[in-house]
């Protein structure tokens, strides 16, 4: 029987966190769904415990968009939905997703919660959520969906080294999105390694660059110190 949802996690190096993510999954297995993990290369023992949670494991070149689009081609759901490994699920996230995928406009995503519990967090999360609802771009971390067709309509994500999710959303925001407000949890490594204030204005001019056509690739080499684990997938 076809799964309804193909959830896909791309993976580089990520033994320490893979375990808890694909705990959670556990349930959307087991309600006839498809997790599909896509490694691109990992020298620690991520393939070793993903096996026997997932229904397909695959192996890629590293980077996240190629990654993704690899799962995205090899999975058989009707509807997408792109995790990140270092995300930790809501309370009934699965009926959430469920429902958003019979009344989604074809796609849409979660709100996003911040691992800690800094003050400071709770601002950078709440910025977060309010951009994704008034300008219709999602960044990876709030868990993307998109209906299968209206994915490889849209040109799948780009073969980038960053900003391969903002591209996505840009060419999928003519349709309004679907806005789960039950957030997943996602680390805040990249702050607590780098530091707060210098991850978010590093963030922020990276994004600005890329919205006036500075290259990705360019841009990538200034994204690598913010960015997390030690290797980003």
């Amino acid at each position: 029987m076809r799964p309804r949802i193909s959830i896909i996690v791309p993976t580089l190096d990520e033994g320490a966190l893979i375990g808890r993510l694909l705990e959670q999954l556990q349930e959307a297995r087991g309600s006839g769904h498809e997790v599909v993990l896509v490694d691109g290369g990992s020298r620690d023992d991520t393939k070793r415990l993903a096996a026997p949670a997932v229904d397909l494991l695959l192996e890629s070149r590293p980077g996240r968009g190629g990654q993704l689009n690899r799962g995205a081609r090899a999975s058989r759901g009707r509807w997408l939905w792109f995790l990140h490994a270092d995300s930790l699920l809501p309370d009934g996230w699965l009926g959430h997703l469920e429902r958003a995928c019979e009344e989604a406009d074809g796609w849409g995503f979660f709100q996003v919660r911040l691992a800690g519990r800094r003050w400071s967090y709770r601002l950078i999360e709440t910025s977060m959520n309010l951009r994704s609802c008034l300008t219709r771009m999602a960044t990876g971390d709030q868990g993307i969906f998109v209906e299968r067709s209206l994915f490889f309509a849209a040109g799948c994500f780009p073969d980038i080294p960053i900003m391969e999710d903002l591209v996505l959303s840009r060419r999928l925001r003519r349709r309004p999105p679907y806005c789960i407000r039950s957030p997943i949890l996602t680390s805040a490594r990249r702050w607590e390694r780098h530091g707060i204030l210098r991850t978010v204005l590093r963030m922020w001019t990276l994004r600005f660059a890329f919205w006036l056509g500075v290259p990705p690739r360019r841009l990538a080499r200034h994204y690598r110190p913010c960015s997390s684990p030690d290797t980003e997938s």
